[in-house]
């Protein structure tokens, strides 16, 4: 991930990948960011856009995983950054099963 603050990221893992110790969750910054874009409060979401910037957000959004997202962050997401016209939001990843 471009531009990645590990002091920062781990301060975020703490709040938003609660599950996994800081250290684990630094492995997958974009699961990181993408926590942080999908339940993150104003102020987080502000300081990963000013300390990481919005890069970060673009990567979290074309790396998604099945899952991240729902529905409503996934279209905001796209409107916000620009990645898509009125109506045109691409669907969300799905899982898949070999």
């Amino acid at each position: 991930m471009t531009n990645a603050d590990p002091q920062l990221l781990k301060l975020l893992a703490q709040k938003y990948v609660w599950w996994k110790s800081p250290e684990e969750a630094l492995e997958n910054p974009q699961r990181i960011i993408a926590q942080v874009m999908e339940i993150g409060d104003y102020a987080d979401v502000q300081l990963v856009s000013e300390r990481i910037g919005e890069t970060a957000f673009r990567e979290a959004l074309t790396q998604a995983e099945a899952g991240q997202f729902n529905a409503r962050s996934w279209a905001y997401w796209h409107y916000r950054l620009g990645l898509c016209e009125v109506d045109q939001v691409p669907p969300l990843p799905k899982r898949r099963f070999v």
